[in-house]
């Protein structure tokens, strides 16, 4: 089973590691650089449509899928904070990786043009950015009380509504696990539009800003 687990997919992460997966999962993608990658996302909705269906023999419990996802996403956090207050300017200093150095532009501008608290929330639901934004607020020196506060507002938000939306969707919607693939893919579209927003509106600010140059 596990050699042909494909991290980059929900439906075979809730397989290979059912309620579990989904702690471990949202642990790594808020906690720790290496998981920027991960689907927390699509594995958040289809874990709550999956506690409707019993798609590919696969059936979750809805309170045990918001607690592990509501205990990885938090805790994960967490950890990355306290990454960053120790060891941040480093860690992140370090990385050539283009999807981090990105994500890390769009947290600070974040951070820049909301304040803290609005930012550590609307991170959440931005992929790459929920990544980078925790151990950069506590390279930030973010008080950790004033973070706490804010993530746990975020991930809750962001974890429960996820599942919670995909546990309707399953509830509402006849035999929708043979519509299994496609719901996640739009997810995953609609996951990837704020990361896309973002990134026109700094391109716009950018071109703004060279085209005010030669005036100034």
């Amino acid at each position: 089973m596990l050699l042909a687990l494909n991290p980059l997919d929900a439906t075979s992460l809730l397989t290979a590691f059912g309620t579990v997966g989904v702690f471990l999962v949202l642990f790594a993608e808020t906690g720790l650089l290496i998981g920027f990658f991960l689907p927390g996302d699509s594995l958040l909705f289809t874990a709550g449509l999956l506690c409707t269906t019993g798609a590919d023999g696969l059936h979750l419990s809805l309170p045990r899928v918001l607690v592990a996802a509501a205990a990885g996403a938090l805790l994960g956090a967490h950890v990355g904070y306290l990454i960053g207050r120790r060891a941040g300017g480093a860690l992140l200093g370090r990385t050539r990786n283009r999807h981090l150095i990105d994500g890390m532009a769009r947290a600070e501008d974040l951070l820049a043009r909301y304040g803290q608290g609005k930012a550590i929330v609307f991170a959440r639901f931005i992929p790459v950015v929920r990544t980078v934004l925790n151990p950069l607020a506590g390279m930030a020196r973010v008080p950790t009380r004033t973070f706490t506060l804010w993530q746990i507002i975020g991930g809750l938000a962001w974890t429960a509504g996820l599942v919670l939306g995909g546990y309707a969707l399953g509830s509402s919607v006849p035999d929708v696990d043979r519509y299994l693939l496609p719901i996640v893919g739009v997810i995953v579209a609609v996951s990837l539009l704020p990361l896309a927003l973002e990134l026109l509106r700094s391109r716009r600010r950018a071109g703004t800003e060279t085209t005010r140059e030669p005036g100034a």
